[in-house]
């Protein structure tokens, strides 16, 4: 049997996307080994698309808790890395299965944490304190099993797990109205966004068809793929425009794009107003109200970032950077 390597990060979209880079890294650093990831099942056709992992292990808990404990069969993991959090406690899950080598935030030779950092660069820096070389600037999928169910469209994601996240629905519609006279536009929605969904295609004037729902992952990260652009809060949708070298327009609030938004391109615009006095310190991305600093982005801002984008994707041939 070959050993194997046990990475946990049990949390949402975004966040597996962010460790992408960190998965190559560990994948190059490993070639022998089994890489087994510790993640929702749910995300099972993104993981596929990742390259990089041989299993997908299920697992996660409410929110953004780390499970109890992890279903692993078999001999303890050879090598075992905690890219889900800073401390003791996110490890706990890990050490209960005895691997013989650990890497983590909470072990030396880890690093110090920085509180203000990209959370792509984040995880490549643990590795490199670890001695395994890693590049966050690795952080494409591979090209989608399915065809797009809708090419060449305009898709406007009005949703966030969080209201803290949500730009107004009624901006939102009046974008897509706009978009509407020059390109087809769909509204997509995610489990329990479906009245936000609707409210903006109706406000927008689009008809009921134009408003995408339970869409399986994998048909999302095709549909997300074969885009022409994609506007869209800080939520998963945006890091799978991202992993697709996919146009997009993402707005920011509670938390600046220096943390969690794409890499500078043309093909991306990451849309934010930090607080009074320029104040970087993020605010609550779980908050019960939409951030004050996502409400000071306008919709001719955001019109004019989509017209960056698409045509600077233009210029360069639709080719990803």
């Amino acid at each position: 049997m070959a050993p194997r390597l046990l990475v946990l990060r049990a949390l949402g979209l975004g966040d597996l996307l962010t460790v992408v880079p960190a998965l190559h890294a560990l994948r190059g650093a490993f070639p022998g080994h089994r890489l087994v990831l510790a993640a929702p099942g749910a995300l099972s056709d993104v993981v596929a698309a990742v390259g990089a992992v041989d299993a997908l292990l299920p697992a996660s808990a409410p929110g953004r808790a780390v499970p109890e404990r992890l279903d692993w069969r078999g001999p303890p993991p050879e090598v075992a890395v905690d890219l889900h959090g800073r401390d003791a406690h996110s490890l706990r899950p890990l050490l209960a299965l005895n691997p013989g080598r650990v890497i983590s935030y909470a072990r030396p030779p880890a690093p110090a944490w920085r509180e203000r950092e990209h959370e792509r660069a984040r995880w490549c820096r643990l590795l490199r304190g670890h001695g395994v070389p890693a590049d966050p600037a690795r952080i494409g999928l591979a090209g989608p099993r399915a065809p797009s169910p809708a090419p060449g469209a305009v898709l406007v994601h009005p949703g966030a797990e969080a209201v803290a996240r949500r730009w107004p629905a009624e901006r939102f519609a009046v974008v897509a109205r706009a978009l509407a006279a020059d390109h087809r536009v769909l509204v997509t929605a995610g489990p329990g966004e479906e009245r936000l969904g609707h409210r903006v295609a109706a406000l927008a004037g689009l008809p009921r068809a134009a408003v995408l729902t339970g869409l399986p992952l994998a048909a999302l990260s095709s549909l997300v793929a074969e885009a022409r652009a994609v506007l869209v809060g800080d939520t998963g949708v945006a890091h799978l425009a991202t992993a697709h070298a996919t146009p997009s327009v993402v707005l920011f609030g509670p938390v600046a794009p220096e943390l969690w938004g794409p890499p500078r391109s043309f093909r991306h615009r990451a849309l934010w107003h930090p607080g009074p006095g320029g104040d970087p310190r993020p605010g609550d991305p779980h908050g019960p109200e939409p951030d004050a600093r996502l409400l000071r982005i306008t919709v001719p801002e955001v019109l004019a970032a989509f017209d960056r984008v698409t045509s600077g994707a233009e210029r360069d041939g639709g080719q990803p950077t």
